[in-house]
């Protein structure tokens, strides 16, 4: 048992400096897009692809439960909504709602 809490203890000191930090997540720019259409793993890919593509955009992740697209820019990015919403378009959704907080 006491190896079984090392092995785990090790594993999580390991991949915690790879997870974004609440500061690092408030001090990041971000906007949620409400895309129509969302029903399946491969078009979460489709349109995780073509939003990757867009200058600034630094992450994706997708909420296909809540039809969301969450795209975290760059930290000195600066990405219109025009140029988010092509980039679903091209991906064949449709792109209802862009928030931003």
């Amino acid at each position: 048992m006491t190896t079984l809490r090392f092995l785990l203890l090790t594993i999580l000191l390991l991949t915690a400096p790879l997870a974004p930090t609440a500061a690092q997540e408030a001090a990041a720019p971000s906007a949620t897009i409400t895309v129509d259409g969302l029903s399946c793993p491969f078009c979460a890919y489709g349109l995780e692809k073509h939003l990757k593509k867009v200058p600034g955009v630094e992450r994706v992740d997708i909420n296909m439960k809540d039809g969301q697209a969450i795209v975290h820019l760059k930290p000195d990015a600066r990405v219109d909504d025009a140029a988010l919403k092509a980039a679903v378009k091209k991906a064949g959704f449709t792109a209802r709602r862009i928030t931003r907080p």
